[in-house]
């Protein structure tokens, strides 16, 4: 069932513009991906982690399909959802298998399942992913998809050899304001684009300069089941300094700053300019060290032209330096803040605040052409303006090339997914996109780890020219008894 997006269907929505190109019946994808109401005729799903944003993943999807299994490393967090009760006295994981270990998952109910969620640390996403894609079965996969450059590639490639329906978990992407947002790009409306900036508060999560070394080993809790926890990382102690939420800022576990909003807030830019491979970039960050991500970073890539799009600069800025949020250039934060502030909800809100100057959002993205400015001011896109405000005074919506998802959001892009699954378009951020997104967020981790030096990029070939050192940084090694290359 998960092989229903077939290639036949996927070029239908691919055809007219890269991305996708499907007009939405007047159902939802929810009456969509219902079909009979009867159990035994919805898609069976497994979920692989049940706690952080795998609770709610795994919530939304148990609404639409049968949930056979779930799996989870901490014995509390598996319990916890297996005894889920909802309000109306349903108990939709009650039945499901429950695992700690994904190989003993697929090994036992591999065969019963169409779809697999995927909402684990970084870390473990590419081979718990591969596993279900070498399966025949659908992957819903948290961003940023894969810990690696090398992974995100690989991932992509094996969803179209196997043809299974995927969708990467950045929820900005069912977002209809963030399809207008991409179509007004596309359709010139700001100009030829030259210039994207975007930034992040983040991390809001233990690393450098508070962590600079191997953290103090302790016991493992008796509800943790650490090895498998550890999954392809290299053996180590356990340490409450790791998990939960805080592995994000180790190189080891996580993807810093630029894997947890990076697929969020550049998505939009990225999307709408027809981004690939960049053909060069260059990281600079504060408190490098080899143990976790620096207390601030600025990645500057460049990307050659495409089609009827000149080449453009695009940087990303994460963390904050002296105390104060590493953003874009003072002279364009005060050039869109003006504008921005003459905007009616802003108006009131200046006098409401005694006219206090506006301050640049905490996380956003400002898209800068030789006509005019969009200011994301929000991490996923669903948000927007276009500046000089007098100059689209008269704003009308270009013509729609993209989909609408009536149900948006994070429910509605895993209803994207399901209907997928069940023969249906492919889903907007299936890995034919996000494989690329991903592998242009985590190359900025490679740049920051090459902090100082720009890197020349041969996109189609994995290869750094002039340093062709850094491609160690493309990929790891994995513990004995993880592989992305043999199946289960």
């Amino acid at each position: 069932m998960s092989k229903g997006s077939n290639r036949r269907d996927f070029m239908k929505y691919t055809a007219a513009t890269g991305m996708g190109y499907w007009v939405a019946s007047r159902k939802t994808w929810a009456e969509e991906v219902a079909g009979s109401k009867s159990p035994n005729e919805k898609l069976n799903i497994a979920c692989v982690g049940v706690g952080g944003k795998g609770d709610s993943d795994s919530d939304q999807v148990a609404k639409h399909a049968n949930i056979v299994a779930i799996c989870d490393t901490d014995d509390n967090t598996l319990n916890r959802k297996a005894n889920k009760k909802e309000k109306d006295g349903a108990e939709p994981f009650a039945k499901a298998k429950k695992y700690n270990d994904f190989r003993k998952l697929f090994d036992e109910v591999g065969k019963q399942i169409d779809g697999v969620t995927v909402s684990i640390p970084d870390h473990m996403h590419a081979v718990v992913t591969m596993t279900a894609i070498k399966m025949g079965k659908g992957t819903y996969t948290q961003k940023p998809l894969a810990h690696d450059v090398s992974e995100a590639r690989a991932l992509r490639l094996a969803a179209r050899e196997y043809k299974v329906a995927t969708q990467m978990g950045n929820q900005g992407t069912a977002s209809s304001k963030l399809r207008e947002g991409v179509e007004v790009i596309r359709a010139g409306m700001l100009g030829p684009v030259k210039e994207v900036h975007i930034w992040t508060n983040r991390p809001i999560w233990p690393q450098a300069p508070q962590v600079m070394s191997i953290p103090a080993p302790a016991p493992v809790p008796p509800t943790l089941h650490w090895e498998e926890w550890l999954g392809t990382a290299a053996d180590r102690p356990y340490s409450p300094a790791y998990q939960p939420f805080k592995w994000r800022g180790f190189w080891d576990f996580g993807t810093g700053a630029l894997g947890d909003m990076g697929c969020h807030t550049a998505n939009l830019p990225f999307m709408a300019l027809n981004l690939e491979y960049p053909t060069s970039l260059q990281g600079e960050a504060g408190d490098l060290n080899p143990i976790s991500y620096p207390s601030w970073a600025r990645v500057n890539y460049e990307f050659a032209a495409r089609k009827d799009m000149p080449p453009v600069k695009v940087t990303w800025y994460e963390g904050k330096k002296d105390g104060k949020l590493v953003h874009p250039p003072e002279e364009l934060v005060e050039k869109v803040l003006a504008e921005y502030g003459k905007l009616p909800h802003n108006e009131k809100k200046n006098k409401k605040n005694n006219d206090k100057p506006l301050a640049l959002n905490n996380s956003g993205a400002i898209v800068v052409g030789e006509k005019g400015i969009m200011y994301s001011p929000h991490d996923y896109g669903g948000e927007w303006f276009l500046l000089p405000v007098d100059a689209y005074k008269d704003y009308k919506a270009p013509e729609q090339t993209l989909p609408r998802n009536p149900d948006g959001g994070d429910e509605g892009q895993k209803l994207e997914w399901l209907a997928a699954m069940k023969g249906g378009p492919a889903a907007m951020a299936n890995f034919d996109y996000a494989g690329l997104l991903a592998e242009f967020i985590l190359l900025g981790n490679v740049a920051i780890k090459n902090s100082g030096k720009k890197l020349e990029w041969d996109g189609p070939n994995m290869k750094f020219p002039n340093a062709p050192e850094a491609e160690a940084s493309l990929r790891r090694e994995y513990r004995q008894g993880y592989s992305l290359k043999t199946s289960t």
